[in-house]
């Protein structure tokens, strides 16, 4: 098969914790062999480690918007997994797709990253919230404000999907957990890491003790990296498939979530965990004062509620099967794991 008659993929975001899952995914898919993967990255040192599994690379950022643009429109599938609050990336990476659909009168599909985070409230810790958003339930997702993380986006997106040019389907991670071991991680691609958990024991080395945002009682839906994976590539198999197998556009939100959990319970057991390493001066967690939500977090956000249920997309065949008890399991590692690092770094 020549290239030209491969399906061609796009991807940013893929030396990332979930960009780089999904490239990883693709070159193990039963149809690789049809695929051509391009790929967006910042480090021109991978472009030959990209190469050498047969994934084209291309070294640019979000800011290269002509970039973005060029390569959308030389696709069929875009992944778009890189900054989920970037409108002019994204509105670059739409008018590539629109020029693609004007040109050859196909419509190619959009698989955007947005994330949970849309949902958030102000609890800073202080309570749990009994208000739960479904992927199924659309007038509630569309309540939401523009001012909320990701909105501003997700619309624009939408807007898109609704206008025919492009099939739009936007997947909304919630808390990932686990190290990830792809094949581009072992290659050296691939950031194995996620944000949110290791930014939390990594406050909590610096300040030498385990910390909590207030009163640690506000609630997170959460999925393990493996998880969010084969849910990027159920949505991506059923997109191909065509227009009748998935929701897109208007319907086309699928959350990544198969568990929920307390955020002062994480922030218990990584206080537990720090001190008896010998990294942190009590096993109970303290509260982080104002200065400090600022300085590691930039604000309270690690405080918020934020509950879902991920229905739409086990209606397509997702299957996850990683539950809270995984989160549990994989504190210790990650934990251990980002103390390695941030002691190679004094």
């Amino acid at each position: 098969m020549s290239n030209s008659q491969k399906t061609q993929i796009f991807v940013t975001g893929a030396t990332g914790y979930i960009g780089g899952s999904v490239v990883s995914a693709l070159l193990s898919h039963p149809s690789a062999k049809s695929f051509q993967i391009t790929v967006l990255t910042r480090s021109p040192e991978k472009v030959e480690l990209f190469n050498s599994v047969g994934v084209a690379a291309v070294v640019g950022s979000y800011r290269d918007l002509e970039k973005l643009t060029e390569h959308a429109r030389n696709s069929d599938v875009v992944f778009a997994c890189a900054d989920a609050d970037d409108l002019q990336a994204a509105k670059a990476i739409l008018l590539g797709l629109k020029q693609r659909y004007d040109e050859t009168g196909k419509v190619p599909i959009l698989i955007h990253t947005s994330g949970t985070g849309v949902f958030i409230d102000n609890a800073a810790g202080d309570y749990a919230t009994d208000k739960i958003y479904s992927d199924l339930d659309i007038p509630m997702i569309e309540s939401l404000p523009k001012t909320q993380p990701h909105r501003e986006v997700d619309i624009e997106v939408v807007a898109a999907g609704e206008k025919g040019y492009v099939r739009t389907y936007i997947i909304l991670p919630s808390t990932i957990y686990g190290i990830a071991n792809t094949s581009l991680v072992k290659l050296g691609v691939q950031n194995p890491y996620s944000i949110q958990i290791p930014s939390l024991i990594k406050a909590s080395i610096d300040r030498k003790q385990g910390g909590v945002v207030g009163k640690g009682l506000n609630l997170w839906p959460n999925i393990h990296i493996n998880d969010i994976e084969t849910l990027y590539i159920t949505v991506f198999d059923a997109a191909l498939k065509g227009p009748g197998e998935a929701g897109h556009g208007r319907e086309g939100f699928y959350f990544g979530a198969n568990g929920e959990h307390r955020l002062g319970r994480i922030s218990e057991i990584i206080a537990e965990l720090l001190y008896e390493m010998k990294l942190g001066k009590s096993p109970e967690p303290t509260v982080f004062p104002e200065e400090e939500l600022r300085k590691y977090f930039g604000g309270p956000y690690l405080g918020s509620n934020c509950r879902v249920r991920a229905e739409r997309a086990k209606l397509i065949g997702w299957n996850p099967v990683h539950t809270v008890d995984s989160l549990w399991t994989s504190l210790e590692p990650e934990t251990k794991a980002v103390a390695e690092m941030q002691k190679s770094k004094m």
